[in-house]
């Protein structure tokens, strides 16, 4: 209900949302109450915090003795971490975060020691959430380099995994893993923008060729007796696929001179399983797009997933750009073409690229792309594990939906355009096309004989 006040701003109006007809904040006095909120240190009015001073003086405050070195100031390396923490439009989330986030102990602890902070240095830290948070935030605000963290944080995991193994193994799996995996990784990476799950590709090749080396060491063999009946022999020994991701270390070994050329056959190929139904699939959809109890992202997410089987990982990697807004339609442009969006998926991605950050007091000099599902590391999108998880969570099956999209979409799409807009490989493509058409095709041939039966 507003009120007539003529204190200061004579016949202003004032609602009870404190602001005057013009929309302005009106100030304590000139409605009439005797409380002062001008900050005594800076002189700002509004933002109270306690004993006088604003939000934005006691966020200074706070960030000084965060980042504070052993001589009491902050090190001019940290300097464009400490302005955007304490530039921060609304400073009471930050001096939250800096109160009990758990991040900020270890922050204070590198920023106390003094030391030159640098990946490196990070490196020799055990490895944790907090750790890789920390990370995160000081290459966000240009403190340190970006750098593929997917794919640097796997020598650190190596050297766990080697803590119990024989020496023999680690002196082999330290320059495979080096000099042929993360060689090849970086110069794919460097030409791809989000090389998909990179870093477990490679800990599961690394984990084989383990397990490999334990494996002739019990039948008491070494590299250079290795014959083809032996890699047979290991390829039969378990159901489980992973056995065929030997090739990539004994192709190494064999560049090397370790072994004679071996072969490791190729994975039988399979027919896609597990598929969503398209019922359930439909019935899904209609709930992504009319559920409001369903978080927006998982809404959004779910049916992009359910409608074009995009991979979690290009899922993830969305931005606002992607969508294109025309006075009718709505397009996402995935690969080079863009496809129409339904109106009420449009809408749940309109609000998407348009929601406000969570995270204002994180922000950079330079940003970074936006992302249409952000994650809780600064300037990172959601992992493609947490998106899974989410997804699954509320009752969306990532894998069953994506490859019923699949299915769909082959039996409509040319195989290169399949490729293209999902992002999968062009052979893997082809095979869903074959795979797609085969089954329209018994699926008429078995409505034939139906037909047939009753006449």
């Amino acid at each position: 209900m507003a009120r007539s006040r003529r204190r200061g701003r004579a016949n202003s109006v004032v609602g009870s949302d404190g602001r005057g007809d013009d929309g302005a904040g009106v100030c304590g006095p000139c409605v009439g109450f005797a409380a002062d909120y001008t900050c005594k240190e800076c002189g700002r009015t509004g933002n109270p915090h306690s004993r006088g001073r604003c939000a934005h003086c006691v966020l200074a405050e706070r960030v000084n003795a965060l980042l504070a070195g052993p001589d009491g100031t902050i090190t001019s390396q940290l300097e464009p971490l400490a302005a955007a923490l304490a530039n921060a439009p609304s400073p009471f989330p930050a001096i939250q975060w800096i109160k009990e986030s758990p991040n900020t102990k270890l922050l204070a602890r590198l920023a106390s020691e003094g030391h030159e902070l640098s990946h490196e240095l990070l490196d020799e830290l055990p490895p944790s959430r907090n750790q890789r948070y920390i990370r995160q935030l000081l290459v966000h605000t240009r403190v340190l380099e970006e750098r593929n963290e997917d794919l640097e944080r796997i020598p650190g995991w190596l050297e766990h995994e080697l803590a119990d193994k024989p020496a023999a193994h680690a002196s082999l799996a330290r320059p495979f893993l080096h000099w042929f995996l993360l060689r090849r990784a970086r110069q794919r990476a460097a030409t791809r923008r989000h090389p998909a799950s990179a870093d477990r590709d490679l800990r599961h090749r690394v984990s084989v060729a383990l397990d490999f080396l334990a494996w002739i060491d019990q039948r008491g063999l070494a590299l250079a007796d290795l014959a083809q009946e032996h890699i047979d022999d290991w390829i039969a020994g378990a159901p489980s696929q992973r056995r065929y991701l030997i090739r990539y270390f004994l192709k190494w070994t064999t560049s090397r001179r370790l072994t004679r050329e071996l072969t490791v056959p190729s994975i039988p190929s399979q027919e896609p399983q597990d598929l969503l139904v398209d019922d359930d699939r439909w019935r899904l959809l209609q709930r992504c797009l009319t559920d409001d109890a369903l978080p927006t992202d998982v809404r959004a997410g779910g049916g992009i997933t359910l409608l074009f089987g995009l991979s979690t990982e290009r899922l993830c990697h969305l931005t606002p750009e992607r969508l294109k807004f025309g006075d009718k339609h709505t397009h996402l442009v995935l690969g080079r073409h863009p496809v129409l969006l339904p109106p009420r998926l449009a809408e749940l991605l309109r609000h998407l690229a348009e929601q406000p950050r969570l995270r204002p007091q994180l922000s950079r000099a330079h940003p970074g792309p936006q992302w249409l599902f952000p994650g809780m590391v600064p300037g990172k999108p959601i992992s493609t594990h947490g998106m899974t998880q989410k997804l699954n969570r509320h009752g969306i099956p990532v894998r069953t939906a994506r490859n019923g999209a699949l299915a769909a979409l082959a039996a409509d799409l040319p195989s290169p355009i399949l490729a293209d807009v999902t992002g999968m490989h062009c052979h893997t493509a082809l095979r869903w096309v074959a795979y797609a058409r085969r089954d329209w095709a018994e699926y008429l041939a078995a409505r034939a004989d139906d037909l047939k039966d009753e006449q």
